[in-house]
């Protein structure tokens, strides 16, 4: 079967008797959509959290060990005779 044929089926098929759609679908399908953006809003806010500790214990760790700042020479030499 092409294409063309299929839709052509299909069409006769609704046409004839159309689908029985539960009358609770609705309310069911708010739900469900509520209940995920709901979680999907929990779930953005954890990450946002994370991400903004994350930054803070690095500007933190960053003040403290300062990488950035060469390290005293430990090979000096020895300062006698003076």
């Amino acid at each position: 079967m092409n294409r063309p044929e299929r839709e052509a089926t299909v069409r006769r098929m609704l046409d004839q008797h159309p689908p029985a759609v539960p009358p609770d679908l609705y309310g069911e399908a708010v739900r469900r959509g509520g209940r995920m953006l709901r979680r999907r809003t929990a779930v953005r806010r954890v990450l946002w959290l994370l991400l903004f500790a994350a930054a803070v214990a690095f500007t933190v760790w960053a003040a403290t060990v300062r990488p950035w700042v060469e390290p005293p020479s430990e090979t000096t030499p020895p300062l006698t005779g003076w």
